[in-house]
């Protein structure tokens, strides 16, 4: 079409090109090039200039920093604790919010309950660029919001929901999605790189200057990245992934980038047709249906941010016919699992290269710290040797390349919560109890010092 042209933009450093290219030249990242249409106008200079004015519409002045105070309500509460917890106590006035979860997870839902909750106090304006008002009031009313203080524009038009929101003057602004936005100022089509990064600049010059808070959705591409360029996770304030299977009910919130908060809380959710259901203690739902008296299964207690979790690792180690065996996992490191491997045969001569390994974390869990390795080495060695590990145990401790065993961060804080569950034994690192004995009430401390010692623990055990 005459008047157009296509150019290829780089997601991660916005580098152009006529044509696409696998290698950026600019940033080296690769496959980071997405097809945009641009118009070719004379105006187009001039646009640009529109936009940067519109995007700081509103004049700020310098404050000395002995005059700026802290308001009693810098957080507002979303009715959600556990999406809280991941804030870090509740929304910043001010802030942009950004949440990505794949298409189906829920994160419509997550903001209908969110705007009823925040409506008892707050005006919530709720942008929705992909429903309709008769859709958002269908699933309103599936899930028993009222929608007091609440207020539905459907709209995809930046500069028309600057003027809605000028009129109403929201304490909170959602947006369902942030890539069906676009300006009319910039000669781009809507979705495209472009597109995105000026209209979430321009939202969160507005969150800035009128202290309103700003929960925007973004979709992800085939990589589980968010669509669109990489500038945006640097612009919001916060940056919220939604996880989990579609064909399971439970859902975990987990924030990788939090300016007022820690980057390492969680927030669990079960999925059920009256929408989300926050789970309380985890623990107690990772662990329900867990096998009794089954070899390959091992408890272990990871830490979440500040919160202690207990989770199930399962293994399943079976002969193999093929030359190079297979190896599988779900929810722990593919490297990690090698290297504990390794560590085995060469330490304790079991022979896991004539044998597939398949290694499971139970729940969707994703364990990523190293005292998960000694409940990993136990369940992989009571597979292999069909020993079981009694359910009463649970396992915590880093596994060195020596097969020692290394101290972890907040032992006691662990052990509680194994102990609170029911657990009788807890099998730590001797480092952490070398000095100071833990007071956990009455679980029974096994330090162990290496992986040669776990093994005849499992060998008495056996034999008893």
């Amino acid at each position: 079409m005459k008047g157009l042209k296509t150019v290829y933009v780089c997601t991660e450093c916005e580098y152009r090109s006529p044509k696409w290219m696998g290698k950026c030249p600019s940033c080296g990242a690769w496959n980071s090039f997405c097809e945009d249409v641009e118009q070719i106008t004379p105006e187009k200079e001039s646009a640009a200039k529109r936009t940067s004015i519109l995007a700081s519409a509103t004049e700020n002045h310098a404050v000395g920093f002995s005059e700026l105070e802290i308001s009693d309500y810098m957080r507002q509460k979303t009715g959600l604790s556990e999406l809280d917890r991941v804030l870090g106590g509740g929304l910043v006035l001010g802030s942009v919010v950004l949440l990505s979860g794949e298409p189906g997870i829920g994160k419509s839902t997550l903001l209908m309950q969110i705007c009823d909750a925040l409506g008892k106090s707050r005006k919530v304006l709720y942008i929705s660029g992909e429903e309709s008002g008769g859709q958002l009031k269908l699933r309103a009313k599936r899930l028993g919001v009222i929608g007091e203080n609440l207020f539905i524009l459907t709209e995809t038009n930046i500069e028309n929901i600057l003027k809605e929101t000028e009129k109403i003057s929201p304490d909170v602004l959602i947006v369902d999605s942030i890539q069906t936005i676009y300006s009319s100022l910039v000669n781009s089509t809507p979705g495209s790189v472009t597109q995105v990064k000026e209209s979430a600049l321009i939202l969160i010059n507005k969150a800035k200057a009128c202290g309103m808070s700003v929960m925007m959705v973004g979709h992800v591409n085939k990589e589980g990245s968010i669509a669109g360029p990489k500038v945006l996770e640097h612009m919001v304030d916060a940056v919220l992934y939604f996880e989990g299977e579609r064909q399971q009910s439970y859902r975990i919130i987990r924030a990788i980038k939090n300016r007022y908060g820690s980057t390492n809380e969680i927030g669990v959710f079960e999925m059920s047709d009256k929408g989300l259901i926050e789970i309380e203690n985890p623990s107690q739902m990772l662990l329900a249906g867990r096998p009794k008296n089954i070899s390959g299964n091992c408890a272990v207690c990871t830490l979440e941010g500040t919160r202690p979790i207990i989770a199930e690792i399962q293994a399943l180690v079976t002969p193999t016919s093929f030359p190079a065996p297979r190896r599988t996992t779900n929810g722990i490191d593919y490297n990690r699992m090698c290297l504990t491997i390794a560590v085995l045969e060469k330490r304790l001569g079991l022979k896991f290269y004539q044998n597939d390994v398949y290694l499971n974390v139970v729940g969707g869990l994703r364990l990523d710290e190293p005292a998960s390795d000694i409940a990993v080495a136990m369940a992989l060695i009571s597979s292999l040797t069909d020993r079981i590990i009694p359910d009463d145990v649970i396992a915590v401790g880093e596994l060195g390349l020596a097969g020692e065993c290394r101290a972890v961060s907040n032992l006691e804080g662990r052990v509680k919560e194994a102990a609170r569950l029911g657990f009788t034994k807890a099998i730590v690192p001797y480092r952490n109890v070398e000095k100071r004995p833990l007071d956990c009430g009455n679980i029974q401390i096994l330090p162990i010092r290496g992986i040669y010692e776990v093994l005849n623990l499992m060998k008495a055990k056996d034999e008893a």
